[in-house]
């Protein structure tokens, strides 16, 4: 049964410097939107607001200076728009996602299709702390996966294909980490350094360096702000199911034995991460490849 505990107390109504004035945080998951739901935010801000609005760090839209009066409308509007009141609170707030395989030439993943599986079954989930869930597409991490809570990361691992290779140095020169180098002639791949980026797949010239799999790396308890802390290993999947399956076990692990008032980076140890991380092993029927 879910209790409709009103607007005026939703995470997504935020009281502003001025306490006579609320700012309404917009529900968008992975930052997606379209061109006719953007008309009508600009309406509703113009209506309910001052005309403006603030495009936030995760990936959604704000819109401030609203006086409290008119909440109720204004979360009336939003819902008919499509693009309903947000959370902020001890709450799973807004999911982002980097553009993934939609259009990034570098994304190993799908990070916008996968957030708005995980939104779909997990947004504005009352929590003991918050929650903040990003996903990037490749390891350059550019929406801070390791700096939140939950952080998801795509990844492929590079396989050579025996004898083909010319020895070009094509993928020498596009390799970040220095994790490639020519000997006798031939690509000679240094798996201590890879990444597993898959940068050398797309710069091999003779399609000779291929991705063996695609596979998602889970980290938990990473936080940004004045003390920043990256998130710990959790596992390594390759199937889209399993990811959302895991990310669920996380968020009812974290419901069940996290305390409120500290950061969930904080308290880690105090919930056995480890202990809890190999039943997580136990229960995902993992692939047997070496990811």
């Amino acid at each position: 049964m879910t209790i409709d505990i009103g607007v005026h107390m939703k995470g997504g109504v935020i009281t502003e410097r001025n306490a006579d004035l609320c700012t309404v945080r917009i529900r968008l998951p992975a930052g997606r939107i379209s061109t006719e739901q953007l008309r009508g935010i600009a309406r509703i801000a113009k209506k309910y607001g001052d005309g403006i609005v603030h495009c936030t760090t995760r990936q959604t839209i704000e819109i401030p200076h609203v006086l409290p009066s008119r909440l109720v409308r204004i979360e009336k509007a939003l819902e008919k728009n499509g693009t309903p009141v947000g959370s902020e609170r001890d709450e799973i707030v807004n999911i982002i996602a980097c553009p993934g395989t939609d259009r990034c030439k570098f994304a190993n993943i799908d990070t916008i299709g996968l957030a708005q599986k995980i939104d779909a079954k997990l947004f504005g989930k009352e929590m003991p702390v918050k929650i903040r869930i990003a996903l990037s597409g490749c390891p350059n991490a550019c929406t801070s996966p390791m700096l939140n809570e939950i952080g998801i990361i795509g990844r492929v691992r590079p396989v050579r294909t025996p004898g083909q290779c010319t020895g070009c140095g094509t993928c020498v020169q596009y390799c970040k980490e220095r994790a490639i180098h020519i000997r006798n002639g031939v690509c000679v791949l240094d798996l201590k350094k890879c990444v597993q980026c898959g940068v050398c797949i797309h710069s091999c010239p003779f399609n000779i360096i291929q991705p063996e799999h695609r596979h998602y790396r889970i980290l938990v308890g990473g936080r940004r702000g004045r003390h920043p802390h990256i998130g710990r290993e959790m596992i390594t999947l390759e199937d889209e199911g399993q990811v959302i399956s895991v990310v669920e076990k996380i968020v009812q692990w974290v419901y069940r034995r996290a305390w409120s008032g500290r950061l969930l980076s904080e308290q880690m140890d105090d919930l056995q991460f480890d202990s809890f991380k190999q039943e997580i092993a136990k229960d995902i029927p993992l692939n047997p490849k070496k990811l």
